[in-house]
């Protein structure tokens, strides 16, 4: 009985095609082409939406830490240099007055700023 179930497979398997009507019966026969094999169903095309949305949000948050480090580091570079261009400016106005008066020049000057901002 084992010899028998052997014998059928390769004939199922194995049916004759006949000749092709193109004439090229040396290529290898081809399946139909199937267009809904590619698609995907409702819950799966749901989940990789909420994958990829995920994956945006986890970007824009790290793109965000990234641009609020530059700018940190920005604004740090601006006051230096606002910094320095006081100092200098303090220097220089030392330079034509006494020492004192440009010490109560510039604890008038904070005085100010503090009421303007």
């Amino acid at each position: 009985m084992s010899s028998e179930t052997a014998t059928a497979q390769p004939k199922a398997q194995q049916q004759p095609q006949g000749l092709r009507k193109n004439g090229k019966q040396w290529h290898a026969p081809r399946k139909a082409f199937r267009p809904s094999s590619g698609l995907t169903s409702y819950k799966q095309r749901t989940k990789l939406r909420i994958a990829a949305s995920a994956t945006k949000a986890k970007e824009k948050e790290m793109k965000g830490e990234k641009e609020a480090e530059r700018q940190k580091r920005v604004q740090a570079i601006k006051d230096k240099r606002a910094a320095k261009e006081e100092k200098e400016r303090y220097q220089k106005m030392a330079e034509k007055m006494h020492k004192k008066r440009v010490e109560r020049l510039k604890r008038k000057e904070k005085r100010n700023k503090l009421l303007n901002s």
